[in-house]
């Protein structure tokens, strides 16, 4: 029986919710799971995939193709059972949040969610956040009780980018907003363009086309 060496594990953590206030589904954006999933187990590394919940993960129908690749459907398949983020009792080396608009209803409000980040940044292990991924960021806060994210450079899903998609309503916050009130220096680029924000042991990216980059980061950051 052939042992399979890992370089490390990395943990990655998705949205529990599959529904919108009005009832509209909502849930992952595969793109952000499945790109960097791909990635991380390519370049040798273990990955765990957690949830708030556990159990099979909602994934948004909007990002869902008549026609699903084969790296597509591998992600399907691995996110029909997540590991419930409290029972979670494996270690690892850095963490990467998928984003989907589910992340703003749950990821805020999950203390489990909270003290991942929470324990990344004590701890300075690598951490990733893309699109409405840095939602778990918001309730997270330091040893003193200040917001995690103040004074650090970052991005995330812009106020311009909910418009566009229709839904600034529709969610509980402003991610864009919400971030800048808690003290952090937000950048963005041009909707929908990749740009990713690498400030010491956090990578946040702004948008599903920012995954592939902003996983390259977090990668970069554990082979130092």
């Amino acid at each position: 029986m052939q042992v399979i060496q890992y370089l490390g594990v990395i943990l990655m953590i998705v949205t529990s919710h599959g529904e919108m206030d009005n009832g509209k589904p909502t849930g992952l954006w595969l793109e952000e799971f499945a790109v960097p999933y791909e990635q991380f187990t390519e370049a040798g590394y273990r990955v765990i995939v957690a949830s708030p919940q556990g159990g099979k993960t909602p994934v948004d129908p909007r990002s869902m193709t008549e026609n699903l690749s084969d790296r597509d459907k591998q992600a399907l398949k691995v996110l029909e059972d997540t590991v419930a983020l409290g029972e979670l009792e494996a270690e690892y080396q850095a963490v990467f949040f998928s984003g989907g608009h589910g992340t703003m209803f749950d990821f805020p409000k999950d203390k489990n969610v909270s003290a991942v980040v929470e324990e990344a940044f004590e701890k300075d292990l690598p951490i990733a956040l893309v699109c409405h991924g840095p939602a778990a960021l918001v309730a997270a806060t330091l040893n003193d009780g200040s917001p995690a994210v103040k004074g650090r450079k970052l991005t995330g899903f812009t106020n311009s980018e909910e418009e566009a998609v229709k839904l600034t309503e529709e969610m509980p916050f402003l991610l864009e907003d919400k971030l800048i009130e808690q003290g952090a220096s937000f950048s963005s680029k041009e909707n929908f363009k990749p740009h990713v924000v690498t400030d010491g042991n956090l990578v946040t990216g702004q948008n599903p086309a920012s995954s592939k980059p902003a996983a390259a980061a977090l990668l970069k950051l554990l082979q130092k």
